[in-house]
């Protein structure tokens, strides 16, 4: 058996041995006895949650609001009830991210649970890394859905005047030049969207936005001249009133918005009618707000709502795949914006974009 001197200067080694461990920890934790007392903290925690010395002995809800984390308390007891071991990731009120883990600290003797140790680990640059990630990842998908969808209109005008071409015979063959027109118009911009993807990829790598100063007559002359054979074989009139000439925003992302926008307008055109499409622009208070109308087949209200959503289509007669509406709300979201739409079904449609002016 050992001796009285031999058991003290046994528990002395131990004891240092715990006072090194904890000196010298580069981890915030903390020892919580089952009355909930605070019995000792290591210095990380002092430095990260503010404790001092006169805080230990004190019980845990007197420094509750040192760690900014209000279900702390509840969480020890549970702990301290069911004896199970309680990993959490949590966020404080100051916005830092910890992996919390709750550890019972039982008496094996007596087979029950006297406290608990925690222990904090920082994460919050991980979690800012995630949430980093997790916006690459959307605007990838963003970036590739508006290619994929505005890539499908040159192909599908190349597809046409091919297929116009081989009909062409001897006594049509003045409307030669004219096809070989569209086809070329087609062929640039399939090229334009390429290089528009190339550029958005270096865009993505330096994690930012392309913006620059906008004309929107540009804008609309270049959406134009990409639908000229939709315009010209549906005798579409298109007109612009710009009370504002200049937005600042993505070419590449307004240039989309625009494209569907009106490419719509002339796709969902009235059979009763000729295609009439309006641009306008005006600002409003801090607002800039851009209205391309229409006098098409228009939209009923129950379905006004659903038109944003990906993959959502309301009229089937026509080809489409239901994204073009989703990805020009995105869009917009992701530059600051937003859209609204006004329309009344075999009337027409009025889409409203609001920029940060």
């Amino acid at each position: 058996m050992q001796s009285k001197s031999e058991q003290i200067t046994e528990l002395t080694i131990r004891n240092e041995e715990l006072e090194n461990y904890f000196s010298n920890t580069i981890i915030p934790q903390l020892f919580v006895d089952g009355d909930l007392i605070l019995r000792k903290f290591t210095p990380p925690a002092m430095r990260q949650f503010s404790l001092r010395e006169e805080h230990i002995g004190k019980s845990i809800e007197e420094v509750r609001e040192n760690f900014r984390f209000h279900s702390i308390i509840d969480d020890i007891r549970g702990v301290i009830y069911d004896g199970n071991i309680l990993e959490r990731e949590i966020q404080t009120v100051d916005k830092r991210w910890y992996q919390m883990n709750i550890l019972p600290y039982r008496i094996k003797r007596e087979n029950r649970t006297n406290g608990v140790i925690i222990t904090f680990v920082d994460i919050t640059a991980r979690i800012r890394d995630l949430r980093e990630l997790e916006k690459l990842v959307a605007e990838n998908e963003l970036l590739i859905d508006t290619i994929v969808h505005d890539i499908r209109t040159p192909l599908t005008a190349l597809g046409l005047t091919i297929q116009m071409l081989k009909k062409l015979t001897s006594k049509n063959m003045e409307k030669f030049t004219e096809l070989l027109g569209y086809l070329d118009n087609s062929q640039q911009k399939i090229k334009s969207i390429a290089n528009e993807l190339v550029q958005s990829r270096w865009a993505d790598i330096e994690n930012r936005s392309p913006v620059e100063t906008i004309d929107l007559e540009n804008i609309f002359e270049d959406v134009k001249l990409t639908l000229a054979q939709q315009i010209s074989e549906t005798k579409a009139s298109i007109f612009s009133r710009l009370e504002v000439s200049e937005v600042s925003m993505s070419r590449r992302s307004l240039r989309s918005i625009i494209y569907n926008l009106v490419g719509n307008a002339i796709k969902y055109r009235s059979p009763d009618r000729r295609p009439e499409i309006a641009i306008t622009s005006r600002r409003e208070n801090n607002l800039i707000l851009i209205g391309i109308s229409d006098n098409g087949m228009g939209i009923a209200k129950d379905d006004q709502d659903r038109i944003f959503r990906k993959f959502e289509r309301i009229n089937h007669n026509v080809e489409g795949n239901g994204v073009g509406l989703y990805l020009v709300k995105e869009l917009l979201q992701a530059n600051g914006g937003d859209i609204t739409v006004k329309s009344e079904a075999g009337k027409g449609s009025e889409f409203t974009i609001r920029l940060k002016a």
